[in-house]
């Protein structure tokens, strides 16, 4: 099942139908430890009203915060210590990628992300900039992992690399995330075996594309949400990028209207365009 937010109301999608939900605001409704049975009770006393969404898609947040992972897969290891050596930062890369604890930071607050079809955003004081696709964890207040989303954690490598300790100003500003296009509702962990794929077009022509699988990823999901909610409270749940494998080449940076597509086959593609 997957879960929808719009403008004129909710909507949950299962087997090709979707459902409208009658019932509580969007933080209510994923707060909930039962959700997967509740949306099923929903569609068993509902009748569908079609196989297509009948309103544009918005982001899947309402009031929650964003964080995010890094270094989580060796790809990301690489391209970190590469971007950060003339600033003597590369070690610090080598060492969170085979430490217990892993990096943890603030990415957006609820009006700072972009929805599916809607813009990002590049820096205007970068010169490198790049999406980073990944597979972001919806978790309630409890530190239960309820849905799946796709992310795009978009980053300036410039800046980041210059000096780690300007992440915070790489990493968040005004539409420096993407959510969508829904939130999959399932019991239990993704497959290893899931893919997470990205496409970037500019005009009619592919600028990059390539896929990673969840078994590339070094953290497991769960002690990610464990190592968050220490000492930290989520009133109404939160959402966890989970890290990037995809890193485009050195040479690459984004451009105004390059297209990113990310896409998690279980969940959807989103799409977005950059401003």
């Amino acid at each position: 099942m997957i879960i929808y937010k719009t403008m004129q109301g909710h909507y949950v999608e299962d087997a090709g139908q979707y459902y409208r939900l009658e019932g509580p605001f969007w933080d209510a409704l994923i707060m909930r430890d039962d959700l997967q049975e509740y949306l099923s009770d929903v569609i068993r006393k509902s009748q569908p009203i079609g196989d297509e969404l009948p309103y544009a898609m918005e982001a899947p947040i309402e009031n929650q915060e964003v964080w995010a992972a890094g270094v989580t897969y060796y790809r990301s290891r690489s391209a970190r210590i590469e971007e950060s050596k003339d600033a003597g930062g590369g070690d610090f890369y080598d060492r969170v990628y085979s430490a217990d604890r892993p990096e943890l930071f603030f990415k957006a607050t609820p009006h700072r992300v972009a929805g599916p079809n809607s813009k990002v955003r590049i820096r205007r004081d970068a010169t490198w900039s790049v999406p980073e696709p990944e597979l972001a964890l919806v978790v309630n207040p409890r530190g239960k992992i309820v849905g799946y989303t796709v992310g795009n954690d978009m980053s300036s490598r410039d800046i980041e690399g210059a000096n780690p300790l300007y992440l915070p100003q790489a990493k968040v500003y005004d539409k420096s995330c993407a959510l969508g296009p829904g939130i999959l509702i399932t019991q239990g962990p993704l497959p290893l075996s899931t893919q997470i794929s990205l496409e970037i077009l500019r005009g009619s022509k592919q600028e990059f594309s390539a896929a990673v699988t969840l078994a590339d990823m070094k953290r497991d999901p769960t002690t990610l949400v464990e190592y968050l909610f220490r000492d930290n409270s989520f009133p109404r749940g939160c959402f966890l990028l989970t890290g990037t494998g995809i890193v485009p080449p050195d040479t690459f940076t984004l451009h105004s209207k390059d297209e990113i597509r990310i896409t998690i086959a279980p969940i959807g593609t989103l799409v977005n365009e950059v401003e």
